[in-house]
C-alpha cells in the first residue's frame, strides 16, 4: 500500500516551486499589477485560465492589455465535480492548465494529487486582504497557500420579513429561539414551516458544522485527522433531527420543485443558506420580491458571532505550470486589484472573497431593494465565517451524507447516526486510497 502524506507533498512542491524559479527577473513588460513581488518572466508567456465565472474572458483582456508580456487565455468550464475531475485528469496527464478555478472542498484533493503549487512564498502577502476564515480555507492549517481565494459563500439566514410580522415571530437570534419560533409557526397555520432540514445539500450541513466549531478534518504531523462525528456536528445533527422529529420543521430538500413552491407562496419561511441566495431566491420565488430580508445566522448561544461558509472558490495555480511566476501574478491581480474586483463584481456576479471587495458593493440585489444595507450586513456576517480544513476526499463524505441522511429522515433514526457513517465512510476510503491517518 502506497504512503500518501501531506508533508511529502508539500516537500514536493517547495521543491518543485524552487526549480520554477528559472523565471528571472526584470521582464521588461512585467504587470503593473498590485500583486506581490515575484520571480517575473523572462519573455512573453502565454497563461491558460480553467474557470466558470461568466465573462471572465472579457476580464483577462483587460489584464492583457495592461500587461503584454503576460498573455491569459481563458477555457470556460462546467464547474462543480466534473471540472475538478477533469483538471486532475489533465494534471496526471501532466498538460494541466497554468490557473484553475478551484472550489475550497476541491484544494485539498489538488494538494494530495500534487496537481497544485505551493504558491505561499509569492502569494503570501495577499494574506492580508481576506478575513482569517476565508484565508484559511487555502492553507489546509499549513503554512502553505495552494491558492487565492477568489469568492466567498458566507452563510446568513434569509427569511419573510413580511410573514414574519404576521405570525408575530421575532428574528431569531440563537438557534433554541429559531425552535421556538418554528413551534410558533406551526401552531398557529398547520400549512407553514420555517424552515427545512435538506439531506441532499451536505455544503449547508458542512457551513452549520463549521459555525458550531467543527474541524471535519485537520493535520497532525504528518498525517490526517478525520474529525466529521465530533461533538459540534453532534450537536447540529441533534438539533435539526430533533425539530424534524418534532414534526415543527420539514423535511423536503432544497432546490426542487415544491421547495421552489414553498418560497414562493409563503409556506416557508426561512433558509439558512450563503451569500448567492438572492439569485436563487429570485428564480425562484418572485412572488418574493421585496419581502425577503436577511440577518446573521442563529448562534448557539446568546452574545456569540460567528458563521460558516457554503461554497467559493479559489485561483490555483497548476504544479507543472512552466510559467508559475506569472500565473501567481496573474492571480493574485484578479482577486485583489480594485480594477480587478470591480470586474469580477461586475462581469463575473462574484461575491469577492476579499474584503476590499466586499466593501466595494454597496446596492442591494433588486430582490432586496427593501433592505439598503444589504451588502454591509453580508460583509460584517462574513468577516465572522471561521470555516475549516476540507479533506481529500470531500466527495466520498458527501455521497455518505445524503445516503445516511436519507436513509435517517426515511427511518426516523437518529441523525447522529448519519453524522458516524460520514465518519465511518471517510475514514475507511482514505485508508483504501493509502492516506496516512492519525488516531
Amino acid at each position: 500500500m502506497r504512503t500518501r502524506r501531506l508533508s511529502a507533498v508539500a516537500t514536493a512542491l517547495i521543491t518543485a516551486l524552487l526549480a520554477a524559479g528559472c523565471g528571472g527577473s526584470g521582464d521588461p513588460e512585467a504587470p503593473a499589477a498590485s500583486g506581490p513581488a515575484s520571480t517575473a518572466p523572462a519573455g512573453p508567456v502565454t497563461l491558460t485560465y480553467w474557470t466558470w465565472v461568466p465573462n471572465m474572458d472579457k476580464i483577462a483582456a483587460v489584464w492583457n492589455q495592461a500587461n503584454p508580456g503576460i498573455k491569459v487565455t481563458v477555457s470556460k468550464q462546467a464547474g462543480g465535480d466534473d471540472a475538478s475531475a477533469k483538471f486532475l485528469t489533465a494534471a496526471k496527464a501532466g498538460n494541466p492548465p497554468d490557473l484553475v478555478q478551484a472550489e475550497y472542498q476541491h484544494l485539498p484533493s489538488f494538494v494530495a494529487a500534487g496537481a497544485v503549487a505551493d504558491i505561499a512564498a509569492e502569494a503570501g502577502p495577499a494574506k492580508g486582504e481576506f478575513s482569517p476564515g476565508q484565508w484559511g480555507l487555502v492553507t489546509l492549517g499549513t503554512e502553505g497557500a495552494y491558492a487565492i481565494p477568489q469568492d466567498s459563500g458566507p452563510m446568513m439566514l434569509y427569511y419573510r420579513k413580511d410573514l414574519f410580522e404576521k405570525y408575530g415571530i421575532e428574528v431569531p437570534k440563537t438557534w433554541d429561539e429559531y425552535a421556538e419560533a418554528a413551534r410558533t409557526v406551526r401552531s398557529k397555520d398547520r400549512e407553514v414551516y420555517l424552515g427545512t432540514f435538506s439531506s441532499k445539500d451536505p455544503g449547508a450541513f458542512a457551513g452549520l458544522a463549521q459555525q458550531a466549531g467543527a474541524q471535519w478534518w485537520s493535520i497532525s504531523g504528518e498525517a490526517w485527522k478525520v474529525g466529521i462525528d465530533d461533538a459540534a456536528t453532534r450537536k447540529v445533527a441533534d438539533y435539526w433531527g430533533g425539530l424534524v422529529k418534532e414534526g415543527v420543521i420539514d423535511d423536503m430538500p432544497y432546490f426542487t420543485p415544491e421547495w421552489n413552491k414553498a418560497l414562493n407562496d409563503g409556506t416557508l419561511l426561512t433558509w439558512p443558506s450563503a451569500v448567492w441566495g438572492p439569485g436563487v431566491l429570485s428564480a425562484n420565488a418572485p412572488k418574493g420580491e421585496g419581502k425577503w430580508a436577511v440577518a446573521p445566522l442563529p448562534q448557539w448561544s446568546a452574545g456569540e458571532n460567528v458563521s460558516g461558509f457554503w461554497g467559493g472558490s479559489s485561483t490555483a495555480v497548476a504544479e507543472k505550470s512552466p510559467n508559475r511566476a506569472a500565473a501567481v501574478k496573474f492571480a493574485t491581480w484578479l482577486n485583489t486589484d480594485p480594477q480587478a474586483l470591480r470586474l469580477l463584481i461586475d462581469e463575473g456576479s462574484v461575491y469577492p472573497a476579499s474584503a476590499e471587495g466586499q466593501a466595494a458593493m454597496t446596492e442591494p440585489p433588486a430582490y432586496f431593494s427593501g433592505q439598503p444595507d444589504f451588502w454591509q450586513q453580508v460583509q460584517a456576517i462574513s468577516a465572522t465565517a471561521r470555516g475549516f480544513t476540507f479533506g481529500p476526499n470531500v466527495n466520498v463524505t458527501y455521497n455518505a451524507f445524503k445516503d445516511a441522511f436519507d436513509k435517517a429522515l426515511r427511518d426516523r433514526s437518529p441523525f447522529a447516526d448519519a453524522v458516524r457513517v460520514m465518519q465511518e465512510s471517510t475514514v475507511a476510503d482514505m485508508r483504501k486510497s493509502g492516506f496516512q491517518l492519525a488516531p
